[in-house]
């Protein structure tokens, strides 16, 4: 048996499919598996911030494209950067056991966020983390920053930023934790929707390699993220929306959180569910009513600001 991978040239990028090879080996131990580097737009273009150059599928498309023509058999994505709809042709055949889905800060100095100095300035290229982070400290300067996890540090290291904030999952796979100064609690800062986690990428007509596939998916953590998407999806999808979402099993029951924010940070809209859950389609209807409730709540004005910026 073999199985081809597509993967992302970044450090992270390929830890990620090697995890996941890892495990599909130890599942499947006659299997043998290559890796294809494919390089995304979100990849060649560093000079501009994520929400200008927009668009979803800014690190993924290049890697559906090689899927749908048969090139691989899978792709490795952070959750995350997937586009909430699966492109035509194509589905998420695992995902596996979720990683830490907080939000860190990286400070050089040391500081935490409430000792950050005045008019700090904070690197971070979510307008999520924007949101959130000045809905505590509206006096923080925030600027873009791209560039891949040890790129980003090195970048704060050199004094360009005062701090940074990165997803906690990919700091801590790539062994750089140390770095670490806060991890913030999800009552400052909700996750990205699928934060953490991986969506391993196939064609939805090779059953050969969707059976391999399952044998690594994580039941509780594909009920989660799959209400946590729906409920971002429920409200226009795209990763570029201050919008974050967590949902966690606790027996058969599903809890959902939500925060719609204004970039500004001056409105936070949080909801919250929780419902009996013993399937993927009640975990979505999960997501889209909490979304509904949002919109009741007026979500949809908080993120027509988006449009006047």
């Amino acid at each position: 048996m073999k199985l081809t991978f597509a993967t992302r040239p970044s450090a992270l990028a390929r830890w990620q499919t090697q995890h996941v090879i890892a495990k599909l080996q130890a599942a499947w131990p006659d299997l043998k598996c290559e890796e294809v580097v494919i390089t995304t737009q979100g990849d060649r273009v560093l000079d501009k911030p994520l929400p200008v150059i927009g668009g979803k599928g800014l690190f993924t498309t290049e890697l559906e494209q090689a899927l749908l023509a048969g090139e691989v058999d899978a792709a490795v994505h952070s959750l995350k950067d997937l586009p909430t709809e699966d492109a035509p042709g194509l589905t998420v055949g695992a995902i596996p056991l979720r990683a830490d889905v907080r939000d860190a800060l990286i400070c050089p100095a040391g500081h935490g966020l409430a000792q950050l100095p005045a008019r700090a300035v904070v690197g971070t290229s979510s307008i999520r983390r924007q949101a959130q982070m000045l809905a505590s400290r509206p006096d923080l300067q925030i600027q873009s920053i791209r560039g891949n996890v040890d790129t980003r540090i090195r970048k704060a290291s050199q004094g360009q930023y005062d701090a940074i904030i990165l997803a906690a999952a990919g700091v801590n796979r790539l062994g750089l934790e140390q770095h670490i100064t806060q991890y913030f609690s999800l009552d400052l800062m909700l996750p990205a929707p699928g934060q953490g986690a991986l969506g391993i990428q196939s064609r939805a007509d090779d059953a050969r390699t969707r059976d391999l596939l399952a044998a690594i998916d994580h039941r509780p953590t594909h009920l989660a993220v799959t209400a946590e998407r729906a409920f971002l999806a429920a409200l226009g999808g795209g990763c570029s929306l201050p919008v974050g979402a967590l949902a966690s099993l606790e027996g058969e029951r599903l809890r959902l959180q939500g925060v719609v924010a204004a970039p500004d940070g001056k409105r936070i809209l949080r909801v919250s569910t929780v419902n009996q859950i013993q399937s993927l389609e009640a975990a979505q209807n999960l997501g889209i009513t909490l979304a509904q409730e949002a919109v009741a709540k007026g979500a949809h004005e908080i993120l027509a600001q988006l449009d006047t910026k």
